[in-house]
């Protein structure tokens, strides 16, 4: 409490200062004002010029004061700070003109008004401004710049000018010395009082020539494809690359150097980042049970994340193994949510086990995430991941259907299109399973989302060639959940990712960002493609059977004869049951239940 109260008082005590001196300029301003006008003795107006003198100052003050005027830190004052000087001594002097109009204080020649008025404007102004001036020029400063960083600015546009601007304002480790912008017109002119260099096209050769030792990138508008290009530009050269972040990070914020960050993999993207506004959507999760299968995966454990944004009543978060469901709990803990997370440890394929939850939980509202997916595991268990990830569809899909759930929507891939995989089989043949229980339970809506995933990285690659759509698991999420606001019933969702990404350049990004240079600090080992891969996967099988949504982003494709493969099989639930009872037989029955499976 002490020490609150000291620095009270010095605080005070500093703005009582600058109060004064600013009664002190406002009042020689007056003087000025008559002096210059009448004559420096002033003998006609000696009454009208003290009243004047000691009222005027004292209403500026006064306003000021009110204002937060004194408040304002002037050696790190803006264009705002400076603005709002400027509205608040008008506002004073006017103000003044009208009670001394009503009050007849004092005669106030107008020549001496219009003096005063400037000379009071540049004394104050250049007594702030003086402040920011002296923080630049200040010894100290001037001893820590040879010890901070030689920085260039990419973006000579309003975003880049605020963050010059705030660089040279502090005394942190980053000099900026010039921009480079591909605006031809500003090439060798001034923009804060930086030079611009020339534009991207020189990248390299400015950053060598004039020995910068950090590069900024100062475009919240730019693409990913655009990042990554200046990116490759500058991965070969010693100099840290630091970013700001895109116009909708910044929504709502201002520019200043603490929003400055390192590159990351989203920024490097071909195409930008998938947003979707989930909010008009988030009814069917709001007050309602959600039940969550494969919970403890990288895919689960995000669905339960932004589904406890939207306020569901409880969630159910359902996982085979018991280690990744702890895993999940604790970091829910570190949330510190109000919202009943319940742990199941159960496995999807168990009917009793689901039935049971079914009955004792009625979710309202099923994600069904749980899943086998490595690719190349599975082509040498074809009886596990059709138990799995076909009869733990169907059981999950009926217990749904049964106990009157309002939606179900399952987690699919884009290997599903034409697979090449036992798992890609697998979860066709669970895109199938769930049209099949839309016509048995009309009631309940069921949908499919496919998708490609891509997080973390590769150092091995399978082969140079190799390509698959990326999308950031958040990303990913984002569309599951919307797709369960978009769905009526039947429904198979695929979201518009751009061009697939070569996963040789991926792998060669991502250890870029770790700061180390491919094939020379970390080698990248191309192992040849494993059981089940294919060079490229697809997203639809007929690109003319698909059809826009409310989202730009999201298409959507019925699950029906001719438009996503054969139609089903009338028997399916009779082999895939003949199948999970006769190992041997698994494989050539998955073939049967898909005929557009093609083993490579």
């Amino acid at each position: 409490m002490q020490n609150f109260w000291q620095n009270w008082q010095k605080v005070a005590a500093k703005k009582f200062v600058v109060a004064l001196i600013d009664f002190i300029l406002l009042a020689l301003a007056v003087y000025l004002g008559y002096a210059i006008r009448l004559g420096i003795v002033i003998p006609e107006y000696i009454q009208d010029w003290r009243r004047v003198m000691i009222s005027l100052p004292s209403l500026c003050v006064i306003i000021f004061a009110l204002f937060g005027q004194y408040g304002t830190m002037w050696q790190h004052a803006g264009t705002e700070d400076y603005t709002k000087f400027l509205w608040l001594y008008i506002t004073s002097i006017l103000a003044f003109l009208l009670i001394n109009s009503l009050l007849k204080i004092a005669i106030f020649p107008r020549t001496s008004f219009a003096i005063s008025f400037f000379a009071g404007l540049f004394l104050c102004g250049g007594l702030r401004f003086s402040w920011l001036m002296s923080k630049n020029i200040h010894p100290k400063n001037k001893s820590n710049e040879k010890k901070r960083l030689k920085t260039l600015i990419i973006g000579a546009g309003e975003a880049g000018a605020f963050l010059a601007r705030d660089l040279m304002r502090n005394d942190g480790e980053l000099l900026p010395a010039g921009f480079i912008d591909d605006d031809e017109q500003k090439t060798g002119r001034h923009v804060s009082g930086l030079n611009v260099l020339g534009s991207t096209k020189d990248l390299a050769k400015i950053v060598e020539s004039e020995n910068f030792d950090v590069v900024l990138i100062a475009i919240p508008s730019a693409k990913g494809s655009k990042i990554r290009e200046i990116y490759e530009k500058l991965s070969a050269l010693n100099v840290q690359i630091r970013i700001l972040p895109s116009l909708r990070e910044l929504a709502g914020g201002n520019i200043s150097v603490s929003r400055l960050r390192k590159v990351r993999l989203e920024d490097l993207l071909g195409r930008e980042p998938v947003r979707i506004n989930l909010e008009p959507s988030m009814n069917y999760i709001n007050n309602k049970r959600v039940l969550i299968t494969g919970a403890g995966g990288s895919i689960g454990s995000e669905i339960v994340n932004q589904v406890l944004q939207n306020n569901p009543s409880e969630i159910f978060a359902l996982g085979h193994g018991e280690q990744s469901i702890y895993l999940l709990l604790e970091k829910l803990e570190k949330i510190n949510t109000n919202i009943p997370v319940h742990p199941v440890i159960a496995d999807v394929a168990d009917e009793i086990a689901i039935k049971y939850l079914f009955e004792s939980a009625k979710p309202e509202v099923i994600f069904h995430a749980a899943a086998h997916k490595h690719v190349p595991l599975m082509e040498f268990s074809p009886r596990e991941a059709m138990r799995v990830n076909d009869l733990g569809t169907r059981t999950v899909a009926r217990m749904a259907g049964k106990y009157n759930a309002q939606r179900m929507v399952m987690i699919s891939t884009d290997k599903a299109v034409n697979p090449s995989s036992i798992m890609g089989a697998t979860k066709r043949l669970a895109e199938k399973i769930l049209e099949n229980e839309q016509k048995n339970y009309p009631e309940t809506k069921y949908m499919a989302v496919r998708f490609g995933i891509a997080a973390g990285g590769p150092v091995t690659v399978t082969d140079p060639g190799m390509k698959r759509y990326f999308m950031l698991i958040p990303e990913a999420v984002s569309l599951v959940i919307q797709a369960g606001a978009l769905g009526h019933g039947g429904e198979l969702f695929v979201l518009d990712m751009g061009e697939p990404v070569i996963i040789r350049e991926m792998a060669e990004l991502l250890i870029k960002l770790c700061g180390y240079e491919p094939y020379k600090d970390i080698n990248i080992i191309y192992t040849g493609m494993r059981p089940g891969e294919k060079l490229y996967e697809e997203l639809f099988y007929d690109e003319n059977a698909v059809n826009s949504t409310l989202h730009p982003k999201i298409f959507v494709s019925k699950i029906k004869a001719g438009q996503e493969g054969e139609e089903i099989n009338p028997e399916l639930n009779t082999i895939l049951d003949y199948a999970l009872r006769n190992p041997s037989e698994s494989l050539s029955l998955l073939k049967e239940l898909v005929p557009e499976y093609q083993q490579v």
